[in-house]
């Protein structure tokens, strides 16, 4: 099964009498509301679906809605009517800001723009699903349409850059990029995209080892890694009471407060806490020049 399966159904009018969808709409019931899935002797009209037992109905098409016609797919050969295209800005965390995206997407005529703020690592990011859900819309009703981004690294990167581009090409949506290593319109599936967005995926590996690699390095020397440092001794002795009564490093930080610098007044993270318990451990477990004097020979 594919993604743009119901894309292929939907090239047909469904065969059957109850239902007699025309192209370009999903299968309705006889209750008038649109079908959970497509009625076999519909999808079964697509040679690669011919053995297949269901095909459901797509989120995009919203199943078990009310039943309404949606326009006929352009023919095969035919030109585009008319060329859409849809912006798409995002940022890492909600401390970071748009507006450079932003004003680069209006700048190139971009007046549908879809912006979220979270992490490219998150498994679903809704204003992207958004975006490609109405550039599929569009599709199917024979507008040609491009999905523009500022720079490669907003959609993703490597193996899921890829993916994503493979999906808009099976579905027919172009892909631009505004600016970056990738900028210009691309074929996701060429050869020269696909190297590409592979090593745009290793640059990312390779400057985080390079950061620990140096980080261990600085360390192995005694220098202290980032910021002005947010723990004291009165901060270590709370975080060791609120040990001993086994809290988490969670709800210890949560009890914790920054009295100096920059972050004053705000809580420490886990991470730090961990850090700052782990060096005392380790200090404590060394043996003093005393102790050493004292064994027995």
């Amino acid at each position: 099964m594919r993604d743009d399966d119901y894309l292929r159904v939907e090239a047909h009018d469904c065969p059957m009498t109850s239902c007699a969808a025309p192209a370009g709409s999903p299968c309705r019931t006889g209750k008038g509301k649109v079908a959970v899935q497509y009625h076999t002797a519909r999808f079964r009209l697509v040679p690669a679906l011919a053995k297949t037992l269901t095909v459901p109905t797509p989120a995009v098409r919203k199943p078990s809605t009310l039943w309404i016609e949606l326009p006929r797919p352009a023919a095969a050969g035919t030109e585009p009517a008319g060329h859409v295209r849809i912006g798409y800005a995002r940022a890492s965390t909600v401390h970071q800001s748009l507006d450079t995206q932003l004003d680069a997407l209006q700048a190139a005529g971009i007046t549908r723009v879809f912006s979220e703020k979270i992490s490219t690592r998150a498994t679903t990011r809704p204003e992207l699903d958004k975006a490609v859900a109405l550039a599929r819309e569009l599709r199917s009703a024979g507008v040609a349409v491009t999905l523009v981004v500022h720079e490669h690294k907003r959609l993703g990167r490597g193996l899921d850059l890829a993916a994503l581009a493979e999906q808009l090409r099976a579905a027919g949506i172009g892909l631009e990029f505004l600016t970056g290593e990738l900028q210009g319109s691309h074929d996701p599936s060429g050869v020269v995209f696909t190297v590409l967005a592979a090593l745009s995926g290793m640059e990312r590996e390779y400057i985080r080892d390079r950061t620990l690699e140096g980080h261990e390095s600085a360390r192995a020397r005694g220098k202290t890694i980032g910021g002005a440092a947010v723990t004291d001794d009165a901060m270590l002795s709370m975080a060791l009471h609120l040990r001993g009564q086994d809290l988490s490093l969670r709800d210890i930080a949560a009890r914790l407060v920054i009295t100096k610098g920059k972050k004053k007044g705000r809580h420490p993270s886990p991470a730090t806490v961990l850090r700052m318990l782990r060096e005392h451990d380790g200090a404590a477990a060394e043996p003093t020049s005393t102790d050493t004097l004292t064994q027995p020979s």
